[in-house]
This record gives structure tokens, C-alpha cells and sequence, in this order.
């Protein structure tokens, strides 16, 4: 009865997850950008932190890794939740899941772990689907067709290096302080994406307290806080196989609900696409992930799922 209840928390983050493109969008709509609400929901979710671990922000004058740690979580969010409001949902998903590629080759030159037979495989499994998504009828070449694309590879190539780093900092950095990085990066870099994004003409000024949209940042920030506590309680009573197969729902949440809503549109190339990815990543999460000396390999992250090892 354990494990259903700790699979049961794990589906209900990937639900978070896998519909979180719904109220961005709502909020898009209400003339607040992605990036904005972004960084007011990680602003208070480490508010919320901080009144539960105030000596928490104390590791970043000891550990370098927690600001790197703060940058790649907080690009992994500027990417995907910018992408999910303006590009096709299930296409960016699938693309931000190209993840479990993105970490063979980072491994290799930031923890030392050369890739195998296996992990080459899965490499181009993953690349062959990502190729099939991008490929378009209009395009000649399987190139992003868009920003969207564009961040939505970016995110992935972000979750990946953010994956490394909670590996190498694990069993280093108390919970408390590499949840701050990743709440902090979520805040920080959607903030100064916004900044510049604004100087370039493509995100608009912050709108005025005014109207609903502040209780709808409210009610976006305890679902997703809500969802982390599931993420939690589900990760730390499961295997790491378990949890990352049970966390690639997310990608069935999206397709589902953005298909039905009508924010996606489904191609034949793109479920063929898809469903290579998603091999990919399951075949990812049922290898055995080599360990560290001293460490182990992370389960999650604190602002998004990791639904794969190495």
C-alpha cells in the first residue's frame, strides 16, 4: 500500500507537470509573460523555504557548485515554461526530453564517466526521435522551427547539466541548500531573462497589481509547491528506476490534455518521434547508473522531475 501511495505522489507531480502549460497560458493572457510568472512563483517558493531553512543561503559562500547548480535550474525553467505558452505543447515537451541525451555527453567531461555501448545507443535513439519531431512538411531540413524549439532544446540541455550537478553535489550540500539554488534559479534567471527580454522588444513590462492574476500566480505557486512535496515523499520510497518511469507521464499528462484543449496539433512523425524519445528515456531509467565515489545518484530536483539517470 506504501508504494501506491508514494507512485500515486510521484503521478500527481508529473500532473503538475504535464498541465502546468494551462495556467501559464492563462496568465500569458492576462498580459503577464511566462517569465514573469516564472519568477513570482519561485520567488515564493523561496520565501517559503527560507521561513522553513532560514540558513539555508549560508552553503553559497562555501560551495561554488550551488550557483552553478542556480543558473542551469534556472535556465531549465526559463526554457520550458516560456516554450510551453507559445509553441505547440507536445513538441516542446518531447524536444525538452531529449534530456537523457543531453546527460551522456555531459557526463563524460564533468564527471568522468566515459559512455558505453549502452548509453551511445540510447544517444542515438533519442537523437533519431528529436529528428523526426523537428521535421516539419515546410521545412527541408529537421531544423527548430521556432522559439519555442529553440527553448525547449535549451531547457533540456539545462535539466541535463542540472541533473549532473545534483550528482556531484549530493551527499556535499545539505537538501535545504540545493533546493534554495534551484527555487533561487528559477526566480533569478527568469527575472533577468525578463530584463533583457524586455530591452529587445519580445517580453512585455510587468502589468500592474490589478485584476485576478495575482491570485492566479498564488494558486500556480502552492500547486507546484504541492506537487514538489509529492515529488518528495514518492522519490524517497521508490527506486530511482520506478520514479523516473512513473515521472515520464508527464509527457502523457501534456500530450493529453494539450491535444484535447487544442494547443497541440499530432503528426504521424511526430508520435513516431516521440515514441523513440520516450524509449530512449525509459531505456535510461531501467540501465543501472554508475556511482560516484562518495556520492549517489539524485533522484530529483526541486523545481522539475529528473525522469532519468545517466
Amino acid at each position: 500500500m506504501a508504494n501506491i501511495w508514494a507512485a500515486l505522489a510521484l503521478m500527481s507531480n508529473a500532473f503538475t507537470w504535464g498541465v502546468s502549460w494551462w495556467p501559464f497560458r492563462q496568465l500569458q493572457a492576462m498580459g503577464l509573460h511566462a517569465l514573469w510568472s516564472t519568477a513570482l512563483i519561485y520567488s515564493v517558493a523561496v520565501l517559503a523555504l527560507l521561513l522553513l531553512r532560514p540558513a539555508a543561503w549560508r552553503g553559497f559562500v562555501h560551495r561554488p557548485g550551488l550557483w552553478v547548480l542556480l543558473v542551469a535550474a534556472g535556465l531549465t525553467n526559463v526554457g520550458f515554461n516560456w516554450a510551453v505558452t507559445v509553441g505547440d505543447v507536445v513538441r516542446v515537451v518531447l524536444l525538452f526530453y531529449l534530456m537523457p541525451a543531453w546527460v551522456v555527453l555531459l557526463a563524460w567531461p564533468l564527471l568522468g564517466e566515459k559512455p558505453t555501448r549502452g548509453s551511445l545507443a540510447r544517444l542515438a535513439l533519442a537523437l533519431a526521435g528529436v529528428l523526426l519531431v523537428l521535421k516539419t512538411p515546410g521545412s527541408p531540413w529537421p531544423w527548430p522551427q521556432d522559439l519555442a524549439d529553440l527553448l525547449a532544446l535549451m531547457g533540456g540541455l539545462a535539466f541535463g547539466l542540472t541533473n549532473i550537478l545534483l550528482r556531484k553535489l549530493h551527499g556535499t550540500a545539505p537538501e535545504s541548500e540545493t533546493m534554495l539554488a534551484m527555487f533561487g534559479g528559477g526566480a533569478v534567471m527568469a527575472l533577468l531573462a525578463a530584463w533583457l527580454g524586455m530591452g529587445q522588444g519580445v517580453v512585455t513590462a510587468l502589468p500592474a497589481l490589478t485584476g485576478v492574476w495575482p491570485l492566479w500566480v498564488l494558486g500556480l505557486s502552492l500547486f507546484i509547491l504541492v506537487g514538489n512535496v509529492g515529488l518528495q515523499y514518492g522519490a524517497a520510497r521508490l527506486s530511482a528506476s520506478a520514479t523516473s518511469i512513473i515521472m515520464l507521464s508527464e509527457i502523457v499528462f501534456a500530450s493529453a490534455s494539450s491535444v484535447a484543449l487544442g494547443a497541440s496539433a499530432l503528426t504521424a512523425t511526430t508520435l513516431a518521434g516521440g515514441g523513440l524519445i520516450l524509449l530512449a528515456a525509459v531505456w535510461s531509467a531501467l540501465a543501472p547508473a554508475p556511482d560516484l565515489p562518495g556520492h549517489a545518484p539524485a533522484h530529483t530536483d526541486a523545481g522539475k522531475p529528473d525522469p532519468t539517470t545517466v
